[in-house]
C-alpha cells in the first residue's frame, strides 16, 4: 500500500488504541465517547482478537463509544475476517452510540491491501442501523485464494460516508453499492484497483452511481485508483450526478490527457469547490488547462515523479495503490 498510514483521528476523534490486559496495568483509560478506539491484536504476543474483544467490552463503557476501527486481527497466518464480523455483529447491541467504523485498518508494513482476508460485511451494516461512516479496506481472494469481500444490496438510514480501499475492488462490491438505498450518503469513496487483483469493474458497473438518481444527498464522489481512469473520466464528463457534487476525485490512478480532454470538454465543473486529481499521467498543458478552467486553489493536480513512465508508453502506467 503505498502513502497509507494509520489515522490519528477518526470521525473528527483521536484514535486511541486499547492496550491488552497484561500491558500497562492500571493505567487509566480515555473516556469512552472522547476517543475512537482501535483494536489490534497481532502485536500483542498471544493475545488472540477474541480475548481482546472480551478485553474491550470489560474495561471500556462501549455504550458511549462513537468511534472504532479494528486493526491486525491475525497473529501466525493471515486469516479470514469473518470471525471479526460476527463478534461485531454478536455484540451490536452493546454499541448504541457506534456512529463510525473502520473495518481493516491495516498498513503495508502489517499485510498488503491485496492479502487483507476480508468477507461479506453486510451483516455489519445491518447490525448498525446508526451508523453514519464506514471505511472498508482490502478484498483477498485473488492473492491469497482464502475468502473476499462480500456486500449485497442493503438499505441503510442514517450512512453518510462510504469509503472502500482496494487494489482491485470487484465488480459485484460496485454493483451491490449501486444497488442500495441509502437517502442519506453525502460521501462515496471507491478505490477501483486493477485487474490483477480483482478490479473487473467497468463504466457500466458505474452507471447507478453516475445517474444522480441513486444516491440523493450526495455531494462528493471518488471513483479513483483505476487503470480505467480516462473512460472513467469520459463517462463523468457527461454524468447527471455531477451537477450537484460539491467535490469530484478521479485520483490515483491513470488519468492522461484523454480523460483530461474529456473532462474539459464536458459539462461545466466549475461549481466544484475541489477537483482532486493528484497521482495522474497528464501533460502539463493540460494540468494548466484545468488550473485555469477551475482557479489554481480547487484543483490538486501537482504532476507526480513517475520515474520510470515514458509517455509513449501506456503500459507503464500504474494506480497509487494495487498490491
Amino acid at each position: 500500500m503505498t502513502d497509507i498510514e494509520h489515522p490519528e483521528t477518526f470521525h473528527g476523534l483521536p484514535v486511541h488504541t486499547l492496550p491488552g490486559p497484561d500491558q500497562a496495568p492500571g493505567t487509566p483509560l480515555p473516556d469512552a465517547g472522547s476517543v475512537a478506539w482501535r483494536l489490534e491484536s497481532a502485536w500483542q504476543d498471544d493475545l488472540t482478537f477474541g480475548p481482546l474483544w472480551q478485553h474491550f467490552l470489560d474495561t471500556v463503557d462501549t455504550t458511549r463509544v462513537k468511534a472504532l476501527l479494528i486493526g491486525a486481527w491475525w497473529q501466525q497466518e493471515y486469516e479470514s475476517f469473518a470471525p471479526v464480523v460476527d463478534l461485531l455483529v454478536g455484540h451490536a447491541d452493546r454499541f448504541p452510540a457506534l456512529r463510525a467504523l473502520f473495518l481493516a485498518d491495516v498498513v503495508s508494513e502489517e499485510c498488503e491491501v491485496s492479502w487483507l482476508e476480508m468477507c461479506d460485511i453486510t451483516p455489519v451494516v445491518e447490525a448498525f442501523g446508526e451508523l453514519e461512516e464506514l471505511t472498508v479496506r482490502g478484498c483477498g481472494e485473488q492473492v491469497t485464494d482464502g475468502p473476499s469481500l462480500g456486500l449485497r444490496p442493503v438499505r441503510h438510514k442514517s450512512l453518510k460516508s462510504l469509503r472502500f480501499e482496494s487494489g482491485g475492488l470487484p465488480s459485484d462490491i460496485v454493483r451491490a453499492i449501486g444497488a442500495s438505498e441509502l437517502p442519506a450518503l453525502e460521501r462515496l469513496e471507491l478505490w477501483l484497483g486493477v485487474t490483477e487483483y480483482g478490479g473487473d469493474t467497468t463504466v457500466e458497473d458505474l452507471a447507478p452511481l453516475l445517474s444522480g438518481a441513486t444516491f440523493p444527498a450526495l455531494r462528493h464522489l471518488g471513483l479513483q485508483n483505476s487503470e480505467i481512469q480516462d473512460e472513467i473520466a469520459a463517462a463523468v464528463a457527461s454524468a447527471p450526478v455531477v451537477a450537484r457534487l460539491e467535490s469530484l476525485s478521479l485520483a490515483m490512478g491513470t488519468l492522461g490527457d484523454e480523460g483530461a480532454e474529456a473532462l474539459l470538454a464536458g459539462q461545466p465543473l466549475t461549481h466544484l469547490t475541489s477537483l482532486d486529481l493528484h497521482h495522474h499521467y497528464m501533460s502539463d498543458s493540460l494540468v494548466d488547462r484545468l488550473r485555469n478552467l477551475l482557479g489554481p486553489d480547487r484543483v490538486n493536480g501537482e504532476i507526480d515523479e513517475v520515474e520510470y513512465w515514458d509517455p509513449e508508453e501506456d503500459d507503464d502506467r500504474y494506480v497509487a495503490v494495487s498490491e
